[in-house]
């Protein structure tokens, strides 16, 4: 079973940047037809997707609501998943899963076969 364990959460003041990174385990490199995301989920909401790198070809996708602010990169060699995060707002608060698609790009969470068990971000003043 791929595991993945994200790190980089913390409490930050409004504007701030964090980066969030996402470490995941397996056997052999089997990425290359996945996409690699993270999602985000608030306390009495569902969980929203956030961006999605596709592995093989490194083409990404955002949530509209944070395009221009966020990154998401990755290094293959190191089984690496990055999301950097700038311009921090407080409705950005939320615990942030690192997850896998079962091939290719999607913003729908039940197309992710594997998730971290989170990481927490706090954007406050």
């Amino acid at each position: 079973q791929v595991q993945l364990a994200e790190s980089g959460g913390g409490l930050v003041q409004p504007g701030g940047s964090l980066r969030l990174s996402c470490a995941a385990q397996v056997s052999g490199r089997i990425f290359s037809s996945h996409g690699m995301g993270w999602f985000r989920q608030a306390p009495g909401k569902e969980r929203e997707f956030v961006a999605c790198i596709r592995w093989g070809v490194g083409n990404t996708y955002y949530a509209d609501s944070v395009k221009g602010r966020f990154t998401i990169s990755r290094i293959g060699a190191e089984n690496m998943v990055y999301l950097q995060m700038n311009d921090l707002k407080p409705e950005d608060t939320a615990v942030y899963y690192c997850t896998r698609t079962r091939r290719g790009y999607s913003t729908l969470a039940a197309e992710y076969d594997v998730w971290g068990q989170g990481t927490q971000v706090t954007v406050s003043s």
